[in-house]
């Protein structure tokens, strides 16, 4: 707190501190030491009354311009006025620029007679600038609870007081003045206030004795500014400050809105009460926070110095490696000198042989050549020239060439390790924090599921790749349905009314991250669907959002639904719009691959009912079954009831079902599939029921038509369909 209580000139607590306008406060003889005079043309008053362009909007605007000189950054006068003084400053301890004492004006013989001048204070904390009334700085009101603040303070601190007079460096108080109020040191004392005249009747008592003293007087009550002898008794909640009775009936205060000043003062503590409240609760986050970041340069110089350990470890460990390297090819280059030397030398010995050789057979044929006995020479002659021939081809082409190069041939080539060396760097050591999944943007459509993640927002882990995990929808173990950089996915084919489990988790080059938190995702309960032109074939015709088929050929054509079904049980009806010339429609289920430009249950793909105006028939790999009564006009509904759970196809015509049932032992992820001609438009009828479970009787539900523009029910009816006994959730 102590910096509060200092004035920002000075640099010392505050004495006999005063209050400015802008809320800041200056110890008087401060205030008085940063005073600028400007002449009377200049102050913004006199603009005003002169008829200058500055309106009072102009005027505020410039009342919180900074006071500071071009020159050297100190106090001056406005910059806006021509002909503004600028004047050299000093610096307070604090290093706030404050004006020196003004200069002996020269001799009046000399000089012009000093044009009139208004004082004008800059606040040093927020340069607002302040023109001064004829009060000087009487106008400004004496900041009593703030002296009280410091003397509280400094009782606490239990400090030595000091001398309120000295202008630097305050020495310690001697006496204290019970009736000025005032602490003196002995200087002070004897400069200011002597034992003479009306002060000699004074009491002076020693400065422990008088701070307790001070502490135990009630304090005096502030007084009007305006009106010196009355005591502040009302608030103006518009001027924001206390006022006294004068004020109100004949100052500048009469027409303002003012209120009990004791009411305001317990409503502006309970305001400051509340504020402080959550001021504190700020501070208490700061402390936690710097606790937090005192901890992480612990931890910071921990991890420095168990890094920097690692590395010298990993920089050693390569040095070594090169070390080893190093003696690896010394003893290769030692090989190839040993085996070097060992040709040369093999082949000096052999030419030292055979050069003995050579010579001696040469001083052989000398001295037989000296010999004078012809038939003795003739008897030896052909056999040594035979032999000098054989010794001259033994010194043929290649036996004077030397085996060996003095030059090795190795080159180190070394230029791929001196640029991995040049590219040795840092690269990611941690693996990636779990990622987090994006509750808002995660989402089920019928038997599909569309999940989306995102890392930690202070993340600076790089991140390659993430994997999406699901369980089987029945709370068990999860297989991997996705791996790549998105971060969003939608999964489809999942079962319909199942729960399934899902989490994420990322990876890079140093390893996998832990999952994120699991998401619970529930699937659609009812199976709304409308048929697909992306696997129909080419001649079917789409209208009514995809709700209608129909074809523009005379031959059959397959179109199946978008929703896949490979769990529980599923109904649905079609209505016929349209049957001319008694073509021969087909109903049912098939796979994906079905063959699209055949009759429904022409190959191993399907399981329907075909039918025609009197009779229908049970179809599966081009296999007729169970000819059944019965067939279908315009304005007929045929249900299809595909239970998953016994693994059965039923089939009706109108609520009549057809036959037992159709198609047993059914297994796997099959659509509704539907085959027609030109002659047959198809469109889904009054409703749809699914629901995971087993389908045990018939009862009749009612049955509501959904509009899948306006998501309501439009219409219904009274259908018996085949539910289990606990029933069906109706559509």
């Amino acid at each position: 707190m102590e910096e509060e209580l200092k004035c920002p000139v000075c640099g010392s607590f505050y004495r006999e501190p005063i209050i400015l306008p802008c809320s800041h406060n200056l110890c008087q003889a401060c205030a008085r030491n940063i005073l600028v005079q400007t002449p009377d043309s200049e102050s913004p008053q006199s603009r005003r009354a002169s008829g200058s362009a500055v309106s009072d909007y102009d005027y505020l605007d410039l009342d919180k311009m900074s006071l500071y000189s071009e020159a050297d950054s100190g106090y001056g006068s406005y910059g806006g006025f021509a002909s503004a003084p600028t004047t050299p400053c000093q610096k307070s301890p604090n290093g706030v620029r404050v004006f020196p004492p003004a200069a002996p004006p020269p001799p009046a013989a000399l000089a012009p007679p000093p044009p009139p001048r208004n004082a004008c204070l800059t606040c040093p904390q927020c340069h607002r600038s302040l023109v001064l009334d004829e009060r000087g700085l009487r106008g400004f009101p004496r900041n009593r609870l703030l002296e009280g603040v410091i003397d509280r303070y400094q009782q606490g601190r239990a400090a030595a007081l000091r001398c309120q007079l000295c202008e630097k460096a305050p020495k310690e108080a001697a006496v204290m003045c019970e009736q000025c109020d005032v602490f003196y040191c002995e200087p002070c004392r004897l400069r200011c206030h002597p034992p003479r005249g009306p002060l000699a009747k004074h009491r002076l008592v020693p400065p422990a004795q008088g701070r307790v003293s001070r502490r135990l007087s009630p304090r005096k009550i502030s007084t009007c500014t305006d009106h010196e002898l009355e005591n502040h008794s009302m608030y103006c909640v518009q001027c924001k400050s206390p006022v006294c009775y004068q004020c109100l009936e004949e100052g500048k205060h009469s027409s303002h809105e003012v209120k009990a000043l004791g009411a305001m003062w317990k409503l502006h503590k309970s305001q400051l009460s509340q504020a402080l409240n959550g001021l504190s609760d700020r501070a208490k986050e700061a402390k936690e926070f710097l606790v937090q970041l005192r901890n992480m340069v612990q931890q910071i110089q921990e991890n420095s110095v168990e890094f920097e350990a690692c590395l010298v470890a990993q920089c050693d460990a390569l040095i070594d490696a090169l070390n080893r390297r190093k003696a690896q090819l010394l003893s290769r280059v030692n090989k190839e000198h040993e085996h070097k030397l060992k040709v040369v030398r093999d082949q000096i010995s052999h030419c030292t042989v055979k050069l003995r050789q050579t010579t001696g057979l040469m001083e052989y044929c000398l001295e037989v050549i000296k010999e004078n006995d012809p038939s003795g020479f003739l008897q030896i002659s052909d056999a040594l020239i035979r032999r000098v021939h054989l010794t001259e081809d033994q010194w043929g082409k290649g036996t004077l060439t030397p085996r060996m190069t003095t030059d090795f041939d190795l080159n180190l080539d070394n230029a791929p390790l001196l640029q991995s060396i040049h590219q040795l760097d840092f690269v990611q050591m941690k693996v990636p924090a779990p990622p987090i999944l994006q509750l808002e943007e995660c989402c089920t459509h019928n038997n599909s599921a569309t999940l989306s993640w995102k890392q930690p927002p202070l993340s600076t882990v790089q991140v390659e790749g993430y994997i999406l995990e699901l369980d089987d929808g029945n709370g068990g173990q999860f297989r991997e349905v996705y791996v790549g950089k998105e971060t969003m996915c939608t999964v489809d084919g999942l079962h319909f009314n199942s729960t399934y489990s899902a989490r994420v988790k990322a990876f890079n080059k140093s390893g996998v991250s832990p999952y994120s938190k699991t998401l619970v995702l529930q699937t659609s309960e009812v199976a709304w669907f409308s048929f697909d032109p992306s696997s129909a074939h080419a001649d079917i015709i789409f209208s009514n959002d995809n709700l209608t088929v129909t074809c523009n050929s005379y031959d059959d054509r397959v179109v199946l639904g978008k929703t896949g079904f490979s769990k529980g049980l599923h109904y649905w009806e079609l209505s016929i719009d349209r049957y001319d010339n008694h073509p021969d429609p087909a109903f049912g289920v098939a796979r994906i691959d079905v063959l699209k430009d055949a009759m429904l249950g022409k190959d191993d793909k399907a399981w329907a009912m075909y039918v025609d105006n009197n009779r229908s028939w049970f179809m599966h790999n081009n296999s007729h079954t169970n000819r059944t009564e019965g067939g279908i006009t315009k304005g007929a509904t045929v249900g299809v009831l595909l239970d998953l759970t016994r693994r059965t196809l039923t089939f009706s015509i109108n609520e009549d079902q057809q036959g037992p049932v159709a198609f047993e032992n059914l297994e796997g992820l099959f659509f509704p599939a539907v085959s027609l001609n030109r002659n047959v438009q198809v469109r889904p009828g009054s409703g749809s029921l699914s629901r995971v479970g087993h389908s045990q009787q018939w009862e009749e539900v009612t049955l509501l038509s959904h509009c899948p523009s306006c998501c309501c029910h439009c219409s219904s009816r009274t259908r018996r369909v085949p539910v289990q006994q606990r029933g069906l959730r109706r559509s």
